[in-house]
């Protein structure tokens, strides 16, 4: 996770758990149709990376990027992109 929602974390503003198994579980969360195929292709074909995106609260959205050689899952915020 980066380094703002690490900070997060800490002040208990947000548990990523729930969240993360969702992106592992392919529940994308809140993405047009055309997104969430485009990650259902990707998990098939193991050539592309997934994203999830999910709105937390009103005023808190987390995305959770994976790799398109899944070595890597980080959880960001949007403007960290």
């Amino acid at each position: 996770m980066t380094a703002d929602v690490n900070d997060l974390v800490q002040r208990g503003v947000f548990n990523p758990g729930p969240y993360l198994q969702r992106h592992l579980d392919g529940d994308w969360g809140d993405l047009c149709d055309d997104d969430r195929r485009q990650n259902d292709a990707a998990l098939k074909s193991g050539e592309d990376r997934l994203f999830s995106s999910y709105q937390v609260t009103s005023d808190l959205k987390i995305w959770i990027i994976t790799e398109w050689d899944r070595s890597v899952t980080t959880l960001l915020l949007p403007s960290e992109y």
